[in-house]
């Protein structure tokens, strides 16, 4: 029994000496170590937002700012700390906003994985948005009564505001949620992010093993964002934008689709992006403060047009006659006559396949200025069968001078998602795929970006820029932080002489061409505006409606998909974007 209870004692005392060692290990041996992680684990890292950049037109109009708006934001570090968690606060804080308490919760919750949309992707340790836009009373009854609602503030606070509405909401952009900041999504307030966001600030919090915020260590006032001038005009992207809506309006008067359009106006000899009109379009507003799903699946349903795509940028359809710039520079460049006459029959046999002029109609005997003037097709499909003959199996020179006027790739725009186009990257086999080619149908897609960069390096002796939206950059103080110039993509491998001779014919064509009824009453004289009209053909759907028109000082593109006949349906949408340039009164 005495052994027993001596080993017994042995034990204990055992365990006391390593319990004591150990004890001495943890507040002597190991102090610094623990000392320094438990501080660590309790220093939490605050981003506190700058306020972000305007955007404006060239002239400084505003089309992004910020407005003050009340905001009601929680703090989930004190809530965390009432009894309930919070859940009184936060019933009370829904009978004042009138919003459920589901939904304040669900705005206050922390993104993840697993937690999808309305939710906060930032810090939890900074107040939460849960309303905007609160009434002065509504703000006060909350301010007035902290005892009712601990942990919740009211304050003033910078929102993104679109003074224009729907204008330009393809170029702008959005903001959206993303790895706990909300960041440019689209247009230029992405491609700009790094400058307009500004350079977030900071704050050191000491929190408890709670999560309880105890102290601020240190802060660091964040430096607010840069203003993007751009080169857009706000009175011309009114213009643009009207004349689509009024295009598309009398196409379907007519009995046309006509379910999505496109214009853009450039500045010929700087590659400036002047305007830029989509439709259909949406009010960039639904954004602020977080986007309602069902808005969101409204923006992206393909049966209602998805709203979101920007038709200039990204969308893609075959140019028809516009393309005919291109195969007349590869026909001249590959030893046509740039002055000769050529036969423009009603239809012309390529291969085993007869193929046809626009309603079939013979313009006999007629130059390459002619053959531009009114369309001639055949003239084109001869030159493209006679090069294929010549070169079976080998690369189409008409598809070679296709790449070097800027076809098949991104221009290279300051705007995100753009399209690349299509040119086919083998030769062709059949004969009468190089004839479809040579007058913009078959295996080629085009935005009506690209499509203006390429006129503009036609009307500017052939210079191809790559496109720019922002001009300069402006801080804070006033100084320009970075001028934005479009760079020189290339240069079009066609001489003088025959740029100058296609421009020449292209000023026929609204005086006496495929456009002249658009133009008719138009001062030709005094603005010599050049066009070439475009009717593309589309498997399953109704024909694509195209103007590309230019001058000394502008390009004018505008595209009507399912809305037939270019010289019915964009001409005269471009006609009245020209007239806005210029000031010329309606006829």
């Amino acid at each position: 029994m005495r052994s027993r209870l001596l080993l017994v004692h042995l034990l204990v005392t055992s365990l006391f000496i390593v319990l004591l060692g150990r004890l001495w290990q943890v507040q002597v041996v190991d102090f610094d170590r623990y000392a320094r992680a438990a501080t660590e684990d309790h220093v939490r890292h605050v981003v506190i937002p700058a306020v972000r950049g305007r955007i404006v037109d060239d002239r400084g109009r505003p089309l992004v700012r910020n407005r003050t708006a009340m905001t009601v934001s929680v703090d989930l570090s004190t809530l965390s700390r009432q009894p309930d968690e919070g859940r009184e606060v936060l019933r009370r804080l829904s009978g004042l906003l009138r919003v459920p308490q589901e939904e304040i919760a669900r705005r206050a919750r922390l993104c993840g994985p697993k937690v999808g949309r309305p939710c906060w992707p930032g810090s939890p340790y900074q107040p939460i948005p849960v309303a905007e836009g609160v009434d002065e009373r509504t703000a006060m009854q909350i301010v007035e009564r902290p005892e009712d609602f601990p942990g919740v503030v009211a304050e003033l606070q910078p929102v993104r505001e679109y003074p224009n509405g729907r204008l330009a909401a393809h170029v702008l952009g959005y903001l959206a949620p993303e790895d706990r900041a909300v960041v440019g999504r689209d247009g230029l307030e992405a491609a700009y992010e790094a400058d307009l966001r500004g350079t977030p600030g900071s704050r050191d919090l000491v929190v408890d093993s709670a999560g309880h915020v105890l102290r601020t260590l240190a802060e660091q006032p964040p430096t607010p964002g840069a203003t993007l001038v751009t080169s857009l005009d706000v009175k011309v992207q009114k213009a643009a934008e009207r004349a689509l809506r009024r295009a598309v309006e009398a196409a379907r008067k007519r009995g046309r689709v006509a379910d999505q359009a496109a214009a853009v106006v450039m500045e010929a000899r700087t590659g400036r992006i002047v305007a830029m009109a989509n439709l259909p379009s949406y009010d960039p507003s639904v954004w602020v403060g977080g986007i309602d799903p069902a808005d969101y699946a409204r923006l992206t349903s393909q049966k209602r047009g998805s709203p979101l795509l920007s038709r200039a940028v990204q969308g893609q359809w075959p140019p028809g006659s516009t393309w005919k710039v291109t195969s007349t520079a590869a026909a001249v460049r590959y030893g046509y006559r740039l002055r000769g006459t050529y036969d423009c029959p009603g239809t012309y046999r390529v291969g085993d396949r007869d193929f046809r002029n626009y309603r079939a109609v013979d313009h006999g005997r007629i130059d390459l200025h002619r053959a531009l003037v009114v369309s001639c097709d055949t003239v084109f499909y001869k030159f493209a069968y006679d090069m294929w003959l010549r070169r079976p199996g080998k690369k189409h020179p008409m598809l070679s001078m296709a790449k070097a006027f800027g076809f098949g790739r991104k221009t290279g725009v300051d705007l995100p998602g753009e399209a690349p186009g299509h040119l086919p990257d083998r030769a062709w086999d059949w004969p009468g795929e190089a004839a479809n080619f040579s007058i913009g149908q078959g295996e080629i897609l085009v935005t009506p970006l690209q499509l203006a960069t390429a006129y503009a390096a036609l009307a500017n002796g052939g210079t191809l820029f790559s496109p720019r939206v922002g001009k300069a950059l402006v801080g804070a103080d006033g100084r320009v932080l970075r001028k934005i110039t479009p760079p020189v993509a290339g240069r079009l491998p066609v001489g003088a002489k025959t740029l100058a001779y296609t421009r020449k014919a292209l000023a026929d064509v609204p005086k006496s061409g495929t456009a002249a009824g658009a133009f008719a009453g138009f001062p030709l004289d005094r603005h010599p505006v050049a066009g070439k009209t475009g009717t593309a053909e589309v498997f399953g759907q109704q024909d694509t409606s195209w103007f590309a028109s230019f001058d000394k000082r502008y390009v004018v593109v505008v595209m009507v998909a399912q809305g037939g006949n270019g010289g019915e349906t964009a001409a005269p949408a471009a006609r009245e974007i020209w007239s806005h340039l210029y000031g010329v009164s309606k006829r």
